[in-house]
C-alpha cells in the first residue's frame, strides 16, 4: 500500500509542476515575465521534489507510472485552465462572399471594431474583415459570423500586443 501511495503523490506533484509549467509559459508568451518567473520557481521545486523521489526509490513502479501519468494529466489540467483563461488578444479575419457589409455592421453593433477591405477572391469580389477581440470574446464573434454568414472563411490568430485602435469589445 505504501508503494501505491508513493506513486500517488508523484502523481499530484507532477500534474502540478506539468500544469504550472503551462501557465508559466502561456506568461512567457504573452510577455508577463515576472509572473513566469515566479510560477517556473514553484514549477521547478515542486519538480525537483517529485523526480527525487522517483530516483529514491527507482524500483517502484508507482513512482513511475505515477510520474509518467501526472505528466501527461498535467498537461491536460494546463491546457484546459488555460482555454478557460483565454488570456491575450486574437485576430479574426473572415473573407466572405456578398455579405460582408451586413456581417461587419452586425459585429460592431455587437462593440467589436472591424476593419474592411474589399478583396479579390478566386472567383469573385470579396469582403475582408479583421476583428481583434480578447480571446474570451472570440466565442460571440464566431457566434455572429455563423448567424450572418455561415460559409465564410475564418481565421484566427493569437497576436502578442495591441497598440492603439477600437478598444477591445464590450
Amino acid at each position: 500500500m505504501e508503494l501505491v501511495l508513493g506513486g500517488l503523490f508523484v502523481f499530484a506533484l507532477r500534474l502540478t509542476d506539468v500544469t504550472l509549467g503551462t501557465l508559466r509559459i502561456l506568461m512567457t508568451v504573452r510577455g508577463r515575465k515576472w509572473l513566469a518567473g515566479l510560477i517556473g520557481f514553484v514549477e521547478v521545486t515542486i519538480f525537483v521534489v517529485a523526480i527525487s523521489q522517483v530516483v529514491r526509490n527507482a524500483g517502484n513502479v508507482w513512482n513511475v507510472l505515477g510520474y509518467a501519468g501526472g505528466f501527461a494529466a498535467g498537461t491536460m489540467v494546463g491546457m484546459t485552465i488555460e482555454e478557460r483563461l483565454a488570456l491575450g488578444v486574437t485576430v479574426v479575419r473572415i473573407i466572405s462572399s456578398g455579405l460582408g457589409t451586413e456581417l461587419g455592421e452586425s459585429v460592431r453593433r455587437a462593440g467589436f471594431g472591424v476593419t474592411q477591405i474589399t478583396g479579390r477572391g478566386m472567383r469573385e469580389t470579396v469582403d475582408i474583415l479583421e476583428v481583434v477581440v480578447r480571446r474570451a470574446d472570440l466565442p460571440a464573434v464566431l457566434q455572429i459570423v455563423n448567424q450572418v454568414d455561415n460559409k465564410a472563411f475564418v481565421t484566427v490568430e493569437e497576436t502578442r500586443r495591441v497598440y492603439r485602435g477600437w478598444r477591445l469589445g464590450k
